[in-house]
């Protein structure tokens, strides 16, 4: 894989960047975990500068299996991350997992 500019790479994917933008702008979200399926993991660090240049926060990529929707990797407690951003999956809704909102 070449590195591709953002516009790019929206040619090819549906990645939602400026609803991920406007939703962690208004969940005031500092710290952003990236969570990507293979397919997007070469382009996973200009998706990453991308989210963070336009939406003020720090946003840290999952390099870890990710197997969908309820793959969420409870171990990023410790960094302090505000809301996981999962890229290629369907939402899913967690009974007793609030901690940390994902996208």
């Amino acid at each position: 894989y070449g590195k591709k500019t953002i516009s790019e790479i929206e040619r090819d994917y549906e990645l939602e960047i400026p609803k991920i933008i406007r939703n962690i702008k208004q969940k005031k979200a500092k710290k952003v975990l990236l969570q990507f399926p293979e397919g997007l993991k070469p382009y996973s660090q200009v998706i990453c500068d991308e989210i963070s240049n336009k939406a003020n926060c720090q946003c840290f990529i999952w390099l870890g299996d990710c197997f969908g929707a309820c793959d969420v990797p409870v171990q990023v407690e410790k960094l302090g991350v505000d809301l996981i951003v999962q890229f290629g999956h369907s939402k899913w809704n967690y009974k007793d997992k609030k901690e940390i909102e994902v996208l």
